[in-house]
């Protein structure tokens, strides 16, 4: 019974998302959606990409947390546009699932901005199993959590198309084998980018950026 009510959730999920993806195709946003464990350094990492992309790309940020809006007031410091989900009042869920996109998406003006991120509740496991109606996934890793979380959560790695290896100017203070991270990132997920940034020194965000403009331009095409 678990199981088939686990299916029942997923599948009107995935109606849901394509819902969204034909919202986000027809209005020419690029969805990216943002995925990591707490802690890792998404936020300042996605403050430090929109102060670079903008305004030459128009962008605005869904950001998901189960209580306070302390992201996404950080993430308004950058001037974009920003709507804040709590997950809280409906349970407390560990991921955003595609109608709360769907209904956030409806306090953003879509004709006016070229990306929109998804900045998705921490969390290595849920996130990665809804399909939101986004155009890429990402994963930020922080070399401070070690290296061997891609091989723990699969399925994260699996899903996303990139991964930033993130507070890389940690290195010279922890026992941490780079080699063996991008080694186990690669077993699960062959041939993925993988870039090493730093987003307190901006290191390394140069191949990240291009990457990214890389994405939203093979969507416009």
């Amino acid at each position: 019974m678990e199981i088939k009510i686990v299916r029942k959730v997923l599948d009107v999920n995935a109606k849901m998302a394509e819902q969204n993806r034909k919202l986000f195709g027809d209005k020419g946003v690029f969805v990216l959606n943002v995925m990591s464990s707490p802690g890792a350094g998404k936020t300042e990492t996605l403050v430090k990409t929109l102060v670079r992309i903008m305004p030459d790309i128009k962008s605005a940020v869904i950001v998901g947390d189960i209580c306070t809006s302390h992201d996404a007031d950080r993430l308004a410091q950058s001037g974009v546009p920003v709507v804040q989900i709590n997950t809280e009042p409906f349970g407390g869920d560990c991921h955003l699932a595609a109608h709360v996109i769907e209904k956030a998406a409806l306090d953003l003006d879509l004709d006016a901005i070229d990306l929109l991120i998804v900045e998705n509740v921490g969390n290595l496991v849920c996130p990665a199993e809804f399909d939101i109606g986004e155009d890429c996934r990402i994963v930020v890793l922080s070399v401070a959590e070690g290296e061997d979380k891609p091989v723990k959560y699969p399925l994260m790695f699996r899903e996303c198309a990139a991964t930033l290896l993130n507070k890389t100017d940690l290195l010279p203070h922890l026992d941490y084998d780079l080699e063996a991270a991008l080694n186990y990132i690669h077993q699960v997920h062959p041939d993925m980018p993988v870039f090493q940034i730093s987003a307190r020194t901006e290191e390394g965000f140069d191949p990240w950026i291009a990457w990214l403009q890389k994405m939203i331009d093979k969507k416009s095409k």
